[in-house]
């Protein structure tokens, strides 16, 4: 190979040459000052991440936050509580004393409890102060070190990011990942361009999340995070969160919604969160939320408590409903094919099963409790017996006021097996006398501190059908199928706004059940108020009368003597006095007669207790003497004393050493009960004493 000449050698030189050296034009020679602080920010904000910097300063705002709630402990919450008590108790100086009283000790106890708890930190704090300068002073690198380190991990470790990553697109997610079940979607996270589509097209929890928020934007409704989608077998199930005003606006566009995610009528049902005034859980119903729900549990006879939580139903979102009927008033109301009976059984169902309660069925139209007939002590269906059962557990419960100090029992009726529980039940409560109607409110005033509760049930809940605005005054109230109106009437006028629904349930018809037996339940014991749809159990009619037979066959619960006997001392409700004229003359005999147990049982056609019946002795010869001189003498009363000097003459020789505590003692044994009040006699404005009436009602 030729040798090359000089001129085609390359040059040996580390200097490149000017052609091949790149040329910058108008391009100054050191980095741009704006990318070098951004180079240097991105790397900064690189180190911090990595050394979970953001992580700790978060945990210690969340550790603050910490300290701040247990240092008030929810004291200002209930001194404010207290407070607005004292202001609405205005006119009744007792009242505002008590709540005056409380807020005064939730006072004293917020003071005490913030130097306490002072005290403490300061404990605390000094201890960590003093082991750092303890490292300072002496020069320990490591003790100082390793407190740093303490102090870094116990932020990071409370400011950890929980959350899971976002989503990337609606529908280009791949059908098995479910990485994001529970994680949250927002505005930032929807694809761009993206249209609202039907929910079925969904397949993972992610694209259902984002199909929510779509709708909810197409429809203006101020959603901005969607989390904790869910597939049930009836739909979806998630959590919303609104970034303005509140989750009514759901409420309000409920059928748009609807249209975006092609569901059926009544299937978007949002239920706003309590405890998040922003949130609620937004239920997209394809199918039968119900279908799977468990059935009604067997209850043996006395098998439970009155005071016992007892299964009733099961939630839209398949939560049981467990309820306690003990001192609860209650209010059902559905129209007709809404279910009502078959709610009203269910509360039967679960109070015939109790040792210590006695159930009492009034119905003025149709059949009550139907086929827990048997289970049932008293049933009452005419006026007559519907009056006179109201009558007498209204007298009860005012004897038990006053019993329940002599039996230490304290504030409130202590219920046993000594001292049952009454729960009566009056279905059709507009269709009542006037009377029954009159009696029925006063029993919802004072029988709930005595163990003597009512539970009414009507078409309506609006004056129309009640009579009274009573509606919002009932603790427990149960509202099915019905108008917007009588929503209004019972959860109150913004109940709609607030997500209950009840009017947009549809009763049943003669071959579609629909909605029947479906409730809004507020007042449960134990239970937040939160509008949630519940379906009641509902029992085969078979089933029920086999749990009423056995259940009769183990015997039903008799009231105690010590009420029976407390419920004479009182005086009776003046609107069933008999009325007389000014000379003591009979103007208008009493509406409604004061029965005694036994008496009550025979107008309702039940058997009486055990040893109830009056046999031939001494009592039932004092019943039938004191009917004949009352006979004989032309009037329908006496005073025990007049009384008892007419037996001395009509019968000498058993009466004439008598005296009126033992002619007493011969009218209670015989089941006529204590004297009771007999009205206008003479100067005498109301006396006690026998009625002639009521004593040949013994016979």
């Amino acid at each position: 190979m030729a040798t090359p000449l000089y001129d085609e050698r390359p040059t040996l030189t580390l200097v490149p040459s000017p052609a091949a050296a790149p040329v910058f034009k108008d391009e100054p020679a050191t980095r741009k000052p704006l990318e070098s602080v951004r180079k240097v920010a991105a790397h900064t904000n690189r180190v911090a991440h990595l050394a979970r910097l953001p992580h700790t300063v978060r945990g210690y705002k969340q550790l603050g936050r910490l300290w701040l709630d247990r240092y008030h402990n929810h004291y200002p919450q209930l001194i404010a509580d207290a407070d607005r008590a004292v202001r609405e108790a205005a006119g009744d100086p007792a009242l505002a004393g008590t709540w005056k009283k409380e807020a005064d000790k939730h006072r004293a106890e917020y003071r005490q409890h913030r130097k306490t708890f002072l005290g403490k930190t300061a404990t605390a704090a000094g201890a960590v102060a003093g082991g750092v300068g303890f490292g300072a002073v002496t020069g320990s690198l490591w003790i100082d070190l390793i407190a740093g380190l303490g102090a870094f991990g116990i932020g990071a470790f409370h400011g950890r990011d929980r959350s899971e990553p976002g989503v990337e697109e609606a529908l280009g997610l791949p059908a098995d990942d479910t990485a994001r079940t529970h994680g949250s979607v927002t505005l930032d996270d929807l694809p761009e361009g993206a249209r609202p589509f039907p929910i079925r097209r969904a397949e993972t929890p992610q694209q259902a999340a984002v199909c929510v928020l779509l709708a909810m934007v197409a429809e203006n409704v101020p959603v901005v995070e969607v989390w904790d989608m869910e597939r049930q077998p009836w739909g979806w199930q998630c959590k919303v969160r609104v970034g303005e005003g509140t989750p009514e606006a759901i409420i309000a566009k409920a059928g748009g919604l609807e249209t975006r995610f092609d569901l059926p009528t009544n299937g978007v049902r949002p239920q706003p969160v309590v405890e998040r005034r922003a949130c609620a859980i937004l239920r997209l119903v394809e199918g039968n939320p119900f279908a799977t729900a468990p059935g009604l549990p067997y209850r043996a006879p006395k098998s439970i408590s009155i005071t016992d939580k007892s299964r009733l139903g099961t939630s839209v979102g398949g939560d049981s409903l467990d309820a306690a009927f003990a001192g609860v008033m209650g209010l059902v109301v559905a129209a007709s094919g809404g279910g009502k009976t078959g709610m009203l059984q269910a509360i039967g169902e679960i109070t015939t099963a109790c040792y210590d309660n006695i159930t009492i069925d009034l119905d003025p139209h149709g059949d009550g409790l139907e086929d827990l007939h048997d289970a049932v002590r008293v049933t009452g269906r005419s006026h007559e017996q519907i009056e006179a059962v109201l009558l007498f557990f209204l007298m009860l419960s005012k004897g038990r006021a006053r019993l329940r100090a002599k039996l230490g029992m304290g504030k409130k009726w202590k219920v046993s097996k000594e001292h049952p529980h009454f729960t009566i039940v009056f279905d059709e409560f507009p269709k009542g006398s006037e009377l029954a109607k009159r009696l029925a409110f006063d029993l919802l005033l004072v029988g709930r501190k005595e163990a003597v509760t009512l539970i009414i049930a009507s078409q309506g809940g609006t004056k129309l059908y009640l009579g009274e605005n009573i509606a919002q005054m009932i603790a427990l109230k149960a509202v099915g199928p019905c108008k917007v109106g009588d929503t209004r009437a019972v959860f109150g006028d913004g109940a709609v706004a607030e997500g209950w629904l009840p009017h947009k349930l549809s009763p049943a018809t003669d071959t579609d059940p629909k909605d029947a037996g479906h409730v809004y339940i507020q007042g449960v014991p134990g239970r937040p108020d939160e509008p949630i749809e519940y379906a009641v159990h509902e029992t085969p009619s078979e089933t029920l009368r086999k749990l009423a037979a056995e259940r009769l066959e183990a015997g039903l619960v008799e009231p105690d003597q010590d009420s029976l006997d407390a419920m004479r001392t009182v005086d009776l409700p003046e609107y069933v006095e008999p009325e007389y004229d000014k000379d003591g003359d009979l103007k208008k005999p009493a509406p409604v007669e004061l029965l005694t147990w036994e008496r009550l049982l025979r107008l309702c056609g039940a058997e009486p207790p055990a040893g109830a019946e009056l046999t031939d002795g001494p009592a039932r010869a004092a019943v039938e003497d004191a009917v004949a001189v009352m006979e004989k003498a032309g009037v329908d009363r006496m005073k025990t004393e007049v009384l008892l000097a007419a037996l001395r003459d009509f019968d000498a020789d058993t009466y004439g050493e008598m005296g009126a505590e033992e002619l007493k003692a011969l009218m209670k044994q015989a089941g006529a009960g204590s004297p009771i009040t007999l009205g206008p006699i003479g100067e005498e404005k109301n006396p006690r004493g026998f009625k002639r009436d009521r004593l040949r009602h013994l016979l």
